[in-house]
């Protein structure tokens, strides 16, 4: 089964930043994403996902994003309920954001600090939950080792 969304669009609002009781740093915040087709009146419409988004890359997101920036996610759908405050079902469907790309520069009138902060050993496309050692050791490479220079065809 796959279950894997990348979506590239603009916050509708300021990121919400919150702890839980733990300490862990959970962010939300919506997406507007165009439809890739104009409707009758020749307009754009858009669909507006909500995503959330765990520890340092939430963080992150509240620090660096604002309302319209423009980003890129990259995740996967989750559905969730509970009963509501009426006692009734409430249905939930969410985009759990594992990595979040800032794809725009920071605004001219924003403070000069660098805005796309990177940890030693990370790249600068918003993975900032997972260092490249990390990222090596989780590898799980399925069909062997690597190929010897010899066997390659180019």
């Amino acid at each position: 089964m796959i279950n894997r969304v990348v979506l590239v669009g603009r916050l509708t609002r300021d990121p919400e930043l919150k702890f839980t009781q733990s300490g862990l740093a959970v962010c939300r915040f919506t997406l507007a994403v165009n439809r890739p087709f104009r409707n009758q009146q020749g307009e754009n419409e858009a669909d507006f996902i909500n995503c959330v988004t765990w520890r340092k890359t939430a963080e992150n997101v509240a620090n660096y994003l604002t309302k319209g920036s423009l980003a890129g996610v990259d995740g996967r759908i989750q559905t969730s309920n509970f009963e509501g405050r009426d006692g009734n079902r409430v249905f939930m469907t969410e985009v759990v954001a594992e990595s979040v790309q800032f794809l725009e520069p920071k605004r001219k009138n924003e403070s000069p600090t660098d805005p796309f902060p990177v940890s030693k050993g990370e790249n600068n496309f918003g993975n900032y939950g997972t260092t490249m050692k990390e990222a090596a050791k989780n590898n799980n490479n399925h069909f062997g080792g690597s190929l010897p220079d010899d066997d390659l065809p180019f």
